[in-house]
């Protein structure tokens, strides 16, 4: 298959290639999100060596591994035997890729915090071969790992040999909706917007997740036969996901079913109260490997203080995953086509479509014009008081540079969505009460983001500045 989307990071790959400088390039990105397969393919005609670390493997069997690498891509008189040390291992690696006759080398090291292992000596054999060899050579060195925390610590911060070392960083991200259907078209999958939206609420813009999607079934079938069915292959990798990018990973679990509880958001303290965590920088720490690592997003509410921050449960997978697949609603395989029906599964699209629109606000800034514009996007949550007797929260809004804020209303419908009198009363009272609350002067604009618009009605003549459709999130 070929790459999909990911223009800005083989553009900058690319670059690389095309000078006679020494690079060393670190990707980061979840397991799964397509890293090892960006590098093959951009790099493959002139990759020279490549090695995926061995995952709770100790030193002898990491050596091991790269004695058979080593064997696998230079062809020597006699066969590489295992070195004693990481640095006699690059010492062999430098010899051997100096007789490539490849014009720009490039060394690709895979899963290196699974390398390096505690007293390993990796590290430190790493940055000396770096600095006393290979930065002198014309050559790339890709370094890779889906612990993102671990990757920002120990190679991109290192404070070390590897210290300023890194030349560029690449964090890959899940696809988004343009390029989850551009995949799907790649495996001639033809669905509906709608379709390709309710697939991406359950799996999120994960290449090998979304590899698994079935031509000729719809969203709700590949569900139930992905996370439902005996043996589908999401059934388990729940389980799998956070031991692979953490250690300890407990803590992390924790606070993701936290998280999953509350589709909202919840705060630094209410996070705690749920986890019986301790607070601290152990406890700060963990939040911010989530979010390095794109499990959660933080939401800053306007004019509020930090710790009234938010933590939401971003990452599709997850939430789906702790929602319907464990626990009193575990479903069994057949009942999702069922389940996907009622009003409990529709009323929780709502709150997991807020998470694509979060994900995918340049489209909406986009839609609205204001690229250019200077923005911030804040959540917003006023209980009633002397100031405003009237209680209102908004999910999201786009506070603008230029005296505009887009309160920003997020509709999942299988239909036009209609304003009634009541949910009227509720607009006006968000419009005014932000305004009233915030003593702002700048506009204050209603923008709606549904499946297929908002009917045309007196309401919606009345309070909506801007309609747009789910087709944004489609636009490249």
């Amino acid at each position: 298959m070929k790459i999909i989307g990911r223009k800005d990071e083989r553009k900058t790959m690319q670059a690389m290639q095309r000078d006679t400088k020494a690079h060393m390039l670190a990707i980061i990105g979840r397991r799964r999100v397509g890293k090892t397969f960006l590098i093959r393919e951009v790099y493959k005609n002139d990759k020279v060596f490549e090695m995926t670390g061995l995952k709770d493997a100790n030193l002898h069997d990491q050596l091991m591994n790269f004695t058979i690498q080593m064997n696998l891509y230079f062809k020597a008189e006699k066969p590489y035997t295992k070195p004693e040390s990481w640095l006699m291992a690059f010492s062999e690696l430098s010899a051997a890729v100096s007789n490539s006759s490849l014009k720009k080398p490039v060394v690709f090291l895979d899963e290196l915090p699974w390398i390096a292992s505690k007293r390993s000596g990796f590290m430190e054999a790493l940055a000396h071969w770096w600095n006393n060899w290979a930065s002198q050579q014309n050559i790339i060195v890709v370094v890779c790992g889906s612990a993102a925390s671990w990757m920002l610590q120990h190679v991109v911060n290192a404070k070390g040999g590897l210290h300023n070392r890194i030349t560029k960083l690449i964090t890959l991200m899940p696809f988004t909706l343009h390029e989850t259907e551009a995949f799907l078209k790649g495996k001639n999958i033809v669905m509906s917007h709608y379709q390709i939206i309710q697939l991406y609420l359950a799996l999120g813009g994960i290449p090998h997740y979304l590899d698994q999607v079935e031509k000729g079934k719809s969203a709700a079938q590949n569900i139930n036969d992905l996370c439902f069915k005996k043996d589908g292959f999401l059934t388990t990798e729940f389980n799998n996901l956070y031991p692979a990018l953490f250690d300890n990973a407990g803590s992390h679990i924790k606070i993701v079913k936290a998280l999953a509880s509350k589709a909202s958001g919840l705060n630094r303290q209410s996070i705690l109260k749920l986890t019986k965590l301790s607070d601290g920088g152990y406890f700060t720490n963990i939040l911010n490997e989530l979010e390095a690592s794109g499990f959660i997003s933080t939401f800053e509410p306007l004019e509020k203080s930090k710790k009234d921050t938010l933590f939401r449960l971003t990452d599709e997978y997850s939430l789906f995953y702790l929602t319907f697949m464990v626990g009193q609603n575990k479903l069994n395989k057949s009942d999702w086509l069922r389940v996907s029906e009622t009003q409990p599964y529709k009323i929780w699209c709502g709150y997991a479509f807020e998470n694509l629109c979060i994900k995918h606000i340049e489209n909406i800034k986009a839609a609205l014009g204001i690229l250019g514009v200077e923005t911030k996007v804040n959540s917003f949550l006023h209980r009633k008081d002397a100031n405003y007797p009237k209680g209102f929260q908004i999910d999201m809004l786009i506070d603008r540079k230029d005296n505009i804020i887009n309160i920003c209303e997020m509709k999942f419908y299988a239909d036009e969505f209609a304003i009634t009198k009541d949910y009227a009363q509720k607009l006006r009272t968000k419009r005014e009460g932000l305004k009233t609350v915030t003593k702002s002067k700048k506009m204050v604009h209603i923008t709606f983001i549904s499946a297929y618009g908002v009917l045309e009605n007196m309401h919606k003549m009345d309070l909506v500045e801007n309609d747009f459709t789910t087709s944004i999130f489609f636009d490249s």
